[in-house]
């Protein structure tokens, strides 16, 4: 009896339990979507605002929250606190990367490619390169914990990792097309790039490293980066070929577009199940799925998912800065760093140092490069322009954060020092680098950048699309699918370096058109090559001209 009496108070005790946790996902549920609600309503009143944006509102918004809660709890911190890499990495990023890709203006994004490529992923491998050395030459000196050398170069794959949204934000697609690109592409990139390397560093053994592992270690990397690409490229195809051939439109516009949204979240899951990078996966899926599949769904399907993924992206990316300034304020990670106050603010200082450092190391040394392949003056990088390159990769934002709870924290909370101190470390640089360097974007672009120095986009007429709605990450919108090859003009051959640099990636470019007229269009569908059947843009097409 007194068993049985045991038995249901304990299960009583569970149940009560679970009550309990059920309660408080029903409320920071209700707390979030309020918020979101809030930072819409204030970012759309601050629109015209000199200094705010939307993600520094949404921040400070988060911190505000953070520090009510600490109050009504007593320094308390609750779970809503407490960033969850999961919730990042599954949930928040996917919808992010895959708009960024779906909405690329792709001509734009490819003529710039070797550029992007240079500052997204030989830069990032200079940063990460500089701000470990810095770290293990300075930080390691400095006794804040049992810090190894894999740690180290951790570091140096989480302060890689750019966020260049608030300057993303100030940048006009249409009035600096060159300077967008280039910023917009290379975040992408590096972000990519970034977790490639953080992934590659966590097989990687420094302590038994020589010639045959670090050969090893840059295999890895490439194959991840490749790997990854081809992946999302391949499901992109297959998305494409399939609604191309099952002709869903026929009966039901809503599994034209559920197929595309899954599709895409699938690249994305299983690029994570198999190792390897979600991000680049799901961006080409992205872009890969625009230059076909988007072709082949009805004309209302068309208008549903421009605007369904913008708004999916949209809403990740408010949430994502409400919980990044809520996280800033879960005091028992703070408790632990404070011990050594004056070693947090150092280790902070000496990161942010190394982060400008190695920021500017390869900004303007590839830039310069990277002119030599340029003819016209207009496509030319000036030094205005690299100076606003340079700012865009100055912030760090969610995907530090994520990295380094990965690499300090895996359970959300960590008891030892040096880890603590590292986290505190990686947040105090976001929150410094994104308010006062967020706040200081829109003053700094108007004064390198004056209304009456820019210039108009010469592509404005090369767009096909129309534009979707606003999102912190709607760059390059429209996909203009023309090229100065296609449209039968001239094209001077540059002579010395700038022709061993630039006449390749034309003539890349013209064959690649060919072959996708001549093979990829008939068979996976895309402009021009639109399946026939009621509803379709085909047969309305075809009505249009009767």
């Amino acid at each position: 009896m007194a068993m049985d009496l045991g038995s249901v108070m304990i299960k009583m005790g569970v149940l009560s339990a679970s009550d309990d946790s059920d309660h408080m996902s029903v409320v920071s549920i209700n707390l979030f979507v309020a918020l979101l609600c809030a930072c819409i309503v204030i970012g759309h009143l601050l629109e015209e605002n000199r200094w705010m944006n939307e993600s520094i509102t949404a921040l400070f918004i988060g911190l505000c929250t953070g520090v009510i809660i600490l109050l009504t709890t007593k320094g308390r911190s609750p779970h809503l606190l407490v960033f969850s890499e999961e919730l990042f990495f599954i949930y928040l990023l996917p919808p992010i990367i895959f708009n960024a890709g779906f909405q690329v203006k792709k001509k734009r994004f490819f003529r710039n490619f070797m550029t992007i490529m240079l500052f997204g992923a030989v830069g990032t491998l200079i940063s990460f390169t500089i701000i470990s050395l810095g770290a293990i030459g300075i930080i390691k000196k400095m006794d804040i914990g049992d810090l190894e050398t894999g740690d180290y170069l951790a570091i140096g794959a989480i302060f890689s990792a750019t966020d260049s949204v608030c300057t993303l934000q100030v940048l006009s697609q249409d009035e600096t097309p060159l300077l967008y690109s280039l910023v917009f592409g290379e975040g992408v990139v590096n972000d990519a790039t970034s977790i490639v390397l953080f992934k590659a560093i966590q097989n990687f053994d420094p302590g038994h490293a020589d010639a045959v592992t670090v050969l090893k270690f840059v295999a890895n990397f490439f194959y991840l980066f490749f790997t990854s690409t081809l992946l999302g490229a391949f499901a992109g195809l297959f998305s494409a070929y399939l609604i191309k051939k099952l002709y869903f439109g026929r009966h039901s516009t809503d599994r034209e577009v559920a197929l595309m949204i899954l599709m895409a979240y699938l690249s994305y899951m299983l690029a994570e199940l198999l190792d390897l990078s979600g991000i680049l996966t799901v961006f080409f899926c992205g872009i890969v799925m625009s230059h076909y599949t988007w072709h082949n769904v009805t004309e209302s399907s068309r208008v549903t998912t421009k605007h369904a993924f913008a708004t999916l992206s949209f809403i990740a990316e408010i949430f994502l800065f409400l919980y990044v300034g809520m996280d800033a304020l879960d005091i028992e990670k703070w408790k632990l760093a404070s011990n050594s106050p004056g070693k947090s603010v150092a280790v902070s200082s000496i990161l942010l140092g190394m982060v400008l450092i190695g920021r500017a190391a390869f900004v303007f040394p590839l830039s310069f490069l990277s002119n030599l392949s340029k003819k016209s003056p207009n496509e030319k990088i000036t030094f205005k322009q690299q100076v606003i390159i340079w700012w865009a990769g100055l912030m760090r934002g969610a995907v530090s954060i994520a990295l380094a709870y990965n690499k300090f924290a895996r359970t959300g909370h960590t008891i030892l020092r040096g880890n603590a101190i590292m986290i505190t470390s990686t947040i105090t640089i976001v929150l410094f680098s994104t308010v006062v360097f967020g706040l200081m974007t829109k003053p700094l672009i108007r004064f390198l950048m004056p209304p009456s120095a820019k210039h108009l986009s010469r592509d404005l007429s090369m767009s096909s699309e129309p534009p979707s709605p606003k999102s912190f990450l709607s760059p390059l919108l429209g996909n203009g699918q023309g090229s100065e090859v296609e449209t039968g003009q001239n094209v001077p051959r540059p002579t010395s370096l700038r022709m061993l640099l630039t006449a390749p990636t034309r003539s890349v470019h013209h064959y690649w058109r060919k072959f996708d007229d001549a093979v990829m269009r008939p068979v996976f569908g895309g402009r021009g090559f639109v399946p026939f059947f009621p509803g379709s843009p085909a047969e309305r097409s075809v009505h249009a001209l009767q």
